[in-house]
This record gives C-alpha cells, structure tokens and sequence, in this order.
C-alpha cells in the first residue's frame, strides 16, 4: 500500500508540531502539508488532496466542523477530529469522523488511531480496485445498449455485503451526500457508493435526476408533490412518503422541472 498522505490542522503551531513528530516516525505516513485556519485547510484539502486529515475543531475563521461544511458535495479524506474539548466528540461522530482525539492524548491513544486509518484506507483501495475493474465492464456494455453515446450511466456498482453489484439507476429513489461517499437510496435499502455528488450528477441521466439540494439529488419519477417551506425553500415529497428539503438556490430549478412534466 502507497503512504498514507496526511495533512495536520491546527491553528496552534505546537499542537501541529507534536502531531508532524509522530507522523514522521511512521514509515508508511507522508506529511502532505499543515493548514493553520480553517479557510487554509478548505484550501489545502482542495489543492493537496490528503488521504487523512487531523482537523481541529476550534479555530479562526472557520471551525472544524465549518470546513467540512465548505467541502461538501467533495471528495473528503478520512477526517480526525483534534480537540480539548470533549462536547464536541457526539457532533464528530455525526458527520462520520474516522475518530476524535481529546488533548492531551499520549503517544498509544494517537497510534491507535493511526492504525484504525490505515486499515480504512487499505479496505477501501482493495474496493476501489474491484470497482474499477468492474466500471470497464459496465462501460462496455452501456455503449452497446440503447443509450450509447448519451454520456449517462444506465447502471452503477456499488459494494453490498462483501459482494460487488450492479444497481440500474432507475431504480434509485433519491442520492444524498454522505462524507466521502454518497447513499444511494432504493425503497427500504441503501448502497454507499464512495464518490462525490457533483461527479456523480454529471453521469447520471439530466433528464431523469434533479439536484435539489448542495447535499441531494432526487429522482424525479419518484416525486409526489411540492410543498412550501420557509424563506423561500420548500418540501419534495416522494412517493413513499420521504421529505427532502429543497435550498432556495435549487428551488426555480425544480418548480421548471415540475412544470414540464
């Protein structure tokens, strides 16, 4: 397995310090750069494109949290949230956080976590390579079938209790950003698909799938009625009785959608 290439977040320089000296005494770990503000590390994530990321939740400008707020609907890494305060551990885990690392935390807690990373990180490339091999197949057979150079994808492979399947994309009732991945939800299951959404949107049928949020992305077969919310957003209703919120910034774009339908 290639280094581990992280990136240290900490507005407090001897708090990246001790951090840098323990991934450096780790042979299979790359310092890929540090970041001293939260609006730093949006930009360094973007520019450097970590595997794993040790994030401080308190900073200037921008919070921990606030950074991955910035970056979604990106690619992320595995995020470690680094703090002294341990309100925030609940929050951490919500946003789907590898782990949280309460200061002062000594040399075995910090390995520990360092371990749990890169067994992530070696799953997910054993995966991914599966995945690619897989992707040449589906490609092979899209451009022979009836939506031949539509540029859509007909079907995706997703991972599913070990196995490595394929979902025929009308199936999918709606998509919402997930961390690294996005869910893809189909009646009562769900399949974790780890790319981002806008690269995702770009390879799925326009005509049949609707961005209604930064975070979701709906099928519009499956969409019952509209109804309106506050400070110009409004409520989808699926046809199953799920509510998604619709963001002021998608909203003219739905009403046209429904309209011509």
């Amino acid at each position: 397995m290639k280094p581990i290439r992280a990136l240290i977040v900490d507005d407090e320089v001897p708090a990246r310090r001790r951090i840098l000296k323990l991934l450096r005494s780790d042979p299979g770990v790359t310092v890929a750069g540090e970041a001293g503000s939260g609006a730093d590390a949006v930009r360094r994530v973007r520019e450097l494109r970590p595997d794993l990321v040790f994030l401080d939740v308190q900073m200037p400008d921008l919070d921990g949290f606030e950074v991955l707020e910035a970056l979604s609907g990106e690619p992320l890494p595995l995020i470690v949230f680094v703090t002294a305060f341990d309100k925030h551990a609940l929050r951490a885990f919500e946003v789907h956080a590898l782990d949280y690392l309460l200061k002062p935390f000594d040399d075995e807690r910090f390995e520990t976590t360092l371990a749990r990373a890169k067994d992530r990180l070696r799953l997910e490339a054993a995966g991914e390579a599966a995945e690619r091999m897989l992707a040449l197949l589906a490609e092979r057979q899209s451009a022979s079938g009836d939506n031949a150079g539509s540029g859509s994808a007909t079907r995706l492979l997703v991972r599913s209790h070990g196995r490595v399947e394929f979902v025929d994309v009308n199936t999918i009732d709606w998509i919402e950003a997930d961390s690294v991945y996005v869910k893809l939800h189909l009646g009562r299951d769900n399949h974790l698909l780890r790319d981002s959404l806008k690269s995702l949107e770009s390879r799925l049928p326009p005509a049949r799938f609707l961005r209604v949020h930064r975070s979701t992305i709906v099928n519009v077969e499956r969409i019952r009625e509209l109804e309106p919310y506050f400070h110009g957003e409004s409520i989808l209703v699926l046809a199953d009785g799920t509510r998604l919120k619709v963001s002021r910034t998608y909203a003219e774009r739905v009403r046209r959608a429904l309209e011509g339908r």
